[in-house]
């Protein structure tokens, strides 16, 4: 496991600053790891992960990174492919290159086009309260960036 612990970005797409800790764990492309993995910040996945992330931070899996896992943490943001279930305490960013299968659950959840999805997804204010489902009355927070925001006007 390789570890970086020096500020850099933080997020897979340039400019967007989600993580909030200058310690980042970086899991290296030409790394394949299988088994429980707990990150007291930001835990970046360049490589192959099969198990089960916990992290109290970020969970940032890039482009070309594979992780058949479950994922819980405080935010996630996938640009790799994902197979297994996915809880993001505060948001879950799904950007263009994306591809996940498996049920989601997030207060906010935030989709760029050209992201793939296979799954069920709860969203809204309790999304991630012990019984995994939003209340009815909660209003569900979907995020439509802005260039998908012009395309639906035309």
């Amino acid at each position: 496991m390789k570890v970086n612990s020096r500020p850099t970005p933080a997020t897979i797409e340039e400019g967007e600053a989600m993580a909030t800790s200058n310690e980042i764990t970086v899991i290296g492309p030409d790394t394949h790891i299988k088994g429980e993995m707990t990150f007291g910040s930001t835990a970046r996945v360049l490589g192959t992960f099969e198990g089960t992330i916990t992290a109290k931070g970020e969970v940032q899996v890039a482009e070309g990174a594979t992780c058949r896992a479950s994922i819980d943490a405080a935010r996630v943001a996938v640009d790799g492919v994902v197979e297994g279930n996915v809880t993001a305490h505060e948001k879950l960013t799904l950007n263009q290159k994306a591809r996940l299968k498996g049920d989601l659950v997030a207060p906010t959840l935030v989709v760029a086009e050209g992201a793939e999805f296979k799954g069920h997804v709860t969203v809204g204010g309790d999304a991630t309260s012990a019984n995994g489902r939003a209340p009815s009355a909660a209003e569900p927070k979907v995020v439509v960036p802005a260039a998908d925001k012009a395309a639906a006007k035309k």
